[in-house]
């Protein structure tokens, strides 16, 4: 019999069925995150088996918190957890192109990889956060010249890294120009760019132009879903096969043994467990293994557990032996 099924729908289906789902650790350090706590839980990562330590890239805390003992810079912190760890990836998720020129973050993840041995990854995105900016003198222009700087800067810091050593590297855009640059130093390996957001048409763009791989934040499957369709649209019409792209979820998670354990963890970050639930992963392993499976079948194959509370090494490691080994 023929399969009924929209031929989206299947194709969803099938690169779910053909990617290896992997769990990644992606933390809020401008919430209050000393290096020493960064460390600790990156280590506590990489010995329960997390693929990779991802933080946000932000200099502000948000919400009630006081962000005490004060922002960690983000490659900074990288390029030391690079020296520190064996086996993990590194990343942002995702730094904002305001905050630094493209040359000079082309040179920062280059080295930062090379600090690694070739495990960094870069993930890149136009900004949002205005206090951030306000707070520490950095220029926030609008929304649409933030998208058209970004697009520049992806252009810039890939073809810093593309350009073959020996020759140079030149750029005559709106916002920035590059000349005769030797586009040094180069990473161990080129670092994949991963581009975000929920936007229906221009980061689509963005990412079937210049990611490795594409992340949607904070949402139920079926919006997840949605986001996937558009990249994969935005891909056939570029000329460029959707499947070369990861397609992965960061959702805020809280696991715990039972009930006790859940609620005592929800508490400590301020969540409600019901919207946990709806928009993140909320439960025992067996619930968040089966909502894990929930975004698999829509295409996901990568999961960033964002864990807010970054002294319960205790969730780390649960997660480690109870959640990864049954998605894998």
């Amino acid at each position: 019999m023929a399969d009924s099924r929209p031929e989206r729908h299947r194709h969803s289906l099938l690169r779910a069925t053909v990617r290896r789902m992997d769990v990644r650790l992606f933390t809020e350090p401008q919430q209050g995150a000393s290096y020493d706590t960064l460390l600790a839980a990156a280590l506590a990562a990489e010995d329960a088996g997390f693929s990779a330590f991802f933080r946000s890239d932000h200099y502000l805390a948000m919400g009630d918190g006081d962000g005490m003992p004060g922002p960690t810079d983000a490659w900074l912190t990288l390029a030391a957890l690079g020296r520190e760890t064996t086996t993990i990836s590194l990343g942002t998720l995702v730094s904002s192109m305001t905050f630094r020129h493209p040359g000079i973050l082309a040179i920062s993840v280059a080295q930062a990889d090379q600090m690694s041995g070739g495990r960094v990854e870069l993930g890149l995105g136009a900004g949002w956060f205005k206090a951030e900016h306000d707070a520490y003198a950095i220029p926030f222009p609008d929304l649409g010249e933030r998208f058209e700087r970004l697009d520049e800067q992806l252009q810039i810091v890939t073809g810093l890294w593309d350009t073959p050593s020996g020759e140079l590297f030149n750029h005559s855009g709106r916002h920035y120009s590059i000349v005769d640059s030797p586009g040094l130093p180069k990473p161990t390996r080129r670092p994949p760019i991963v581009v975000g957001g929920g936007g229906p048409r221009r980061t689509p763009r963005l990412a079937a132009a210049f990611a490795d791989e594409f992340n949607i934040g904070f949402c139920t499957p079926e919006r997840a879903s949605e986001a996937f369709e558009r990249v994969t649209a935005a891909c056939a019409k570029r000329g460029r096969d959707s499947d070369e792209m990861a397609y992965s979820v960061a959702l805020a998670t809280v696991c715990g043994e039972n009930e006790t354990d859940i609620a005592r963890r929800a508490a400590a970050i301020g969540r409600d467990i019901d919207e946990l639930s709806e928009n993140g992963l909320c439960g025992t392993p067996d619930q968040i293994t089966s909502r894990i499976h929930e975004f698999k079948e829509v295409g996901a194959g990568r999961i960033y557990t964002q864990l807010l509370d970054l002294d319960d090494l205790e969730h780390i490691a649960l997660i480690g032996e109870t959640v990864i080994p049954a998605i894998q």
